[in-house]
Formats: structure tokens, C-alpha cells, sequence
């Protein structure tokens, strides 16, 4: 579980801008203090941003800076592990000649690809639902004083995130694999 003060994309954007204005203040009137304090909240925001979007990827799961450990959708994994088949058996069909084991892999390959992918939105997609659903809950609870409640809505947004990111963070690795490739 976090604690309320979690880094946020949105707490970074807000100390971001903050620190922007208190900088270009500072620049007009000539106080470096102020400028100093600009810059940092400007260098805190850039790492609670940078925090707010640190994932672990091991196959099957992802872990967060907030702590959360959540297991992928089973297509992920499953469509991870067809296109590997898919790619062995086109390989071993292309060694030997047997255009029906290579067209089998490359199909094979194919259906892994369309299952991963699925599996990458159904968490994306699930993860965003559950920030949403846990910051809105945890708001709620926390207007009520209902402090248990408002822990589990925590852990729920705490966990979306942690699915939403590991998502991202797949979906940017294939697109950038691809880009690539393309330019080969």
C-alpha cells in the first residue's frame, strides 16, 4: 500500500508549472532565490514524473515505484508464447523445406501477435478503469472519514496503475521494435 502523497503524472505537471512560474518571477525580479526554488520544483517534478512511470517488466508481471505487483492478462503471455512457437516452427520449415510447417508457423506467429495484443488493451484498459475507480472512491471514502475504505481504494488505483504501465511500457517496446525494423 502507498501513502496519499504517491507520485502522480498529474502532482508532476502541477510542480512543473509551479516551478516555471516561480523561475520566470524570479527572473524578472531579479531574485536568484527565487529562481534557485523554481529550478528545484522543476527537477522534483522531473523525477516524481519520471517515478510516476518507473515499471519492472518480468514475463507474466509488472511491478511499480508504489509497490504493486500485478500478474498480466493471460493473453500476453500465452500470445507471447505462440509467437515464439510460431517463429521456431517457420524457421525449422524454412531449414528443411517444408512450406506447410513454415506457413503453419508464420499463421501460428500471426495469431500470437493479435492474442498479445489483446491482452495488452485489456490490461491498458482495465488498469486506466481501476485508477479511475480507486481515485474516485478513494476520494469519496476520504469525504466520509472512511479510512479503511479509502486504503483499498488506494491499493486499487495503486495496482491500475501498475497494469496500466506495464501495458505501456509493452505496447512502446514492440512500436519501437517496429519502427526499427522498418527502417532497415
Amino acid at each position: 500500500m502507498s501513502s496519499n502523497d504517491n507520485t502522480s503524472t498529474l502532482k508532476s505537471a502541477i510542480d512543473a508549472t509551479t516551478g516555471a512560474i516561480q523561475n520566470a518571477i524570479g527572473s524578472v525580479t531579479g531574485s536568484t532565490g527565487d529562481q534557485a526554488q523554481g529550478q528545484a520544483k522543476q527537477n522534483k517534478a522531473d523525477a516524481e514524473y519520471d517515478a510516476s512511470h518507473a515499471t519492472a517488466k518480468v514475463p507474466g508481471f509488472t511491478a511499480s515505484s508504489s509497490g504493486a505487483v500485478t500478474k498480466d492478462d493471460p493473453n500476453r503471455t500465452a500470445g507471447s508464447y505462440n509467437q515464439t512457437a510460431g517463429s521456431a516452427k517457420e524457421f525449422i520449415g524454412g531449414l528443411t523445406g517444408s512450406e506447410a510447417l513454415k506457413a503453419s508457423g508464420r499463421q501460428q506467429n500471426q495469431e500470437g501477435q493479435q492474442q498479445e495484443a489483446k491482452g495488452q488493451v485489456n490490461d491498458y484498459v482495465g488498469g486506466v478503469s481501476d485508477r479511475v475507480t480507486g481515485t474516485l472512491g478513494g476520494a469519496f471514502a476520504g469525504v466520509t472519514g472512511n479510512k479503511s475504505a479509502q486504503a483499498d481504494y488506494q491499493q486499487q488505483h495503486d495496482a491500475g496503475k501498475t497494469t496500466q504501465r506495464g501495458a505501456e511500457q509493452d505496447i512502446v517496446k514492440k512500436a519501437d521494435a517496429e519502427s526499427t525494423a522498418s527502417h532497415k
